[in-house]
């Protein structure tokens, strides 16, 4: 199974061709502001994993709203026959490290880590 890792897209390096991170994959619905398409590497782009636009805006990055936008969101990909999902799903029981990208600031409360979170669970991993 591969290693799961998030990392800031605006990151120091995260936009340069680092080995380390395995997979890059960017989880975000929307392309990251300021960031040229052609100045970072990203072997796949899942907008269709991303939360939606719906729970996306009521979220709002409130650190009060942490626990129920998981829960929402949780809710959203169990339900979810998205082929971006099929795909991340294959690709994270796969050898190999995948690096879950997203653009928010608060890096511990925002849509990769409740989805790192989620696959977790999914493949039963502690």
């Amino acid at each position: 199974m591969a290693e799961l890792r998030m990392r800031r897209v605006y990151e120091m390096g995260a936009a340069n061709d680092d080995a380390d991170d395995g997979m890059r994959v960017l989880v975000d619905r929307l392309w990251p502001r300021g960031l040229a398409r052609d100045k970072v590497r990203i072997d796949h782009w899942l907008r269709g994993v991303a939360p939606s636009d719906e729970l996306r805006r009521w979220f709002g990055h409130d650190p009060a709203r942490w626990q129920e936008f998981q829960t929402r969101y949780h809710s959203e990909l169990r339900g979810s026959a998205h082929p971006d999902l099929a795909l991340l799903r294959h690709l994270s029981t796969s050898p190999g490290r995948i690096t879950l990208l997203y653009a928010a600031r608060d890096e511990a409360r925002n849509n990769a880590v409740a989805l790192k979170a989620f696959l977790e669970q999914q493949r039963g991993a502690p």
